[in-house]
């Protein structure tokens, strides 16, 4: 996608052109194209709108009915926040008594729509300019172009002297590769440049990967992980005053459906767990129910808190696996009820499960080398029945864990 295909996909042929895209997308792509070619349509504006066609199918699932008038890029929607967390990250500054907001690598403009709609002033500032002019347009088609305003720039360059707070996510994706970056000293904005941005506005966000290094976390942020259905997502950098405690995990849950106030506006149900991330789990023995952390806990370096909530301990000091003796319901961790205890067997196993006419298994694992789909095919599973698996180690030895759901 270059300007000039932009361009183009805004005329009245265009969006004709995306209309009949969006009726083909999802299938078979050759066959869509000679769809497209074959009524009339030039070649160059069939691939620009199936293209966006299928970015846009594609980020359904970030951004709702709101993605059907977006403009996209393949790298762009990768990095992409989900409009679940960016709006529950503007309501936060909202809160915070945030009313301009300077975004520094605005990417296609999730975070700055997201700050645009809760009434939050957004000087976005991006450095693509096919990316730049992408994320104006879905401000745009948003009816946001009076509070969020986008310039092609230099972030380091932007002067922010003028607004209240930034928020910066830096591009971890190579230009022109869009290989992943893991280096935060090969970002851009480069991370020396993001980590001083506090000192100059301190109310500042830095959206960051949730592989982040706790070692690079600067002395009295707040580092919040989240996660959106039990899949980790992103994390973030609070700083300044806009930080409350060392760690935060934040838990949202869309497929709870959407929680409706007053006002009759929509959140999504969203849990947090706070604590210093210093604290260590108690260890004991394997127990009557078994707590799976969700993603956020574990990163967050927040099982220890989840233990004391839940009257549980580890099994192994190195796994995150939590027993209790009763199922107490929570928003943080799946409960299982374990009915076997076994040093791991391959025989053994097989042998119990063919008892109980197990012919379907869940299997998760911590701390365990063994590839589940492999063990699956090892197990040659035959029955009606239903059963967990969890691998993974007690008191350093090899175990597996027979369960069936519980609280």
């Amino acid at each position: 996608m270059d300007l000039d295909q932009l361009a183009a996909l805004r005329t009245p042929e265009g969006s004709a052109a995306l209309a009949a895209a969006g009726r083909v997308a999802g299938g078979d792509p050759l066959a869509a194209a000679a769809a497209l070619r074959s009524a009339g349509m030039p070649g160059d504006l069939a691939a620009a709108a199936l293209t966006q066609a299928e970015l846009r199918r594609r980020a359904a699932g970030k951004f709702g009915a709101a993605a059907a008038g977006m403009f996209l890029t393949r790298a762009g929607l990768e990095q992409a926040t989900r409009r679940a967390v960016a709006d529950r990250r503007a309501a936060r500054l909202r809160a915070a008594g945030v009313t301009t907001l300077a975004d520094l690598g605005c990417g296609l403009g999730a975070d700055a729509l997201a700050a645009g709609r809760a009434g939050i002033r957004v000087y976005a500032v991006e450095a693509d300019p096919v990316t730049a002019a992408m994320a104006a347009v879905n401000a745009e088609a948003a009816g946001l172009a009076d509070l969020v305003t986008v310039e092609c720039g230099d972030a380091t360059a932007f002067d922010v002297t003028g607004v209240d707070a930034v928020f910066c996510d830096p591009a971890r994706r190579r230009a022109g590769t869009g290989r992943r970056v893991f280096d935060p000293n090969a970002y851009s904005p480069p991370w020396d440049f993001v980590t001083a941005l506090a000192a100059r506005v301190p109310r500042t966000v830095v959206k960051v990967a949730p592989g982040l290094d706790h070692a690079l976390i600067p002395a009295g942020a707040e580092a919040e992980w989240v996660s959106v259905d039990g899949d980790l997502v992103e994390a973030a950098l609070w700083c300044g005053e806009l930080a409350e405690v060392p760690r935060r995990a934040t838990v949202l849950r869309e497929k709870e459906g959407p929680l409706i106030n007053a006002s009759g506006s929509k959140r999504v149900p969203s849990y947090h767990l706070t604590g210093t991330g210093a604290q260590e789990a108690p260890v004991g023995p394997v127990r009557r129910f078994l707590y799976d952390p969700d993603p956020a806990v574990v990163r967050a370096h927040l099982v220890a808190e989840l233990a004391g909530d839940l009257d549980a301990t580890l099994a192994d000091p190195s796994i995150a696996y939590l027993y209790a003796d009763e199922a107490r319901p929570t928003p943080f961790a799946r409960c299982l009820e374990i009915t076997d205890v076994l040093p791991f067997s391959l025989k053994r196993l097989r042998a119990l499960l063919r008892e109980r006419r197990v012919g379907r298994v869940e299997i998760r694992k911590r701390g365990s080398a063994l590839e589940p789909e492999k063990l699956r095919r090892d197990l040659r599973l035959a029955g009606d029945e239903a059963a967990g698996l969890v691998l993974t180690r007690v008191a350093g030895a090899p175990t597996v864990l027979v369960c069936r759901p519980g609280g």
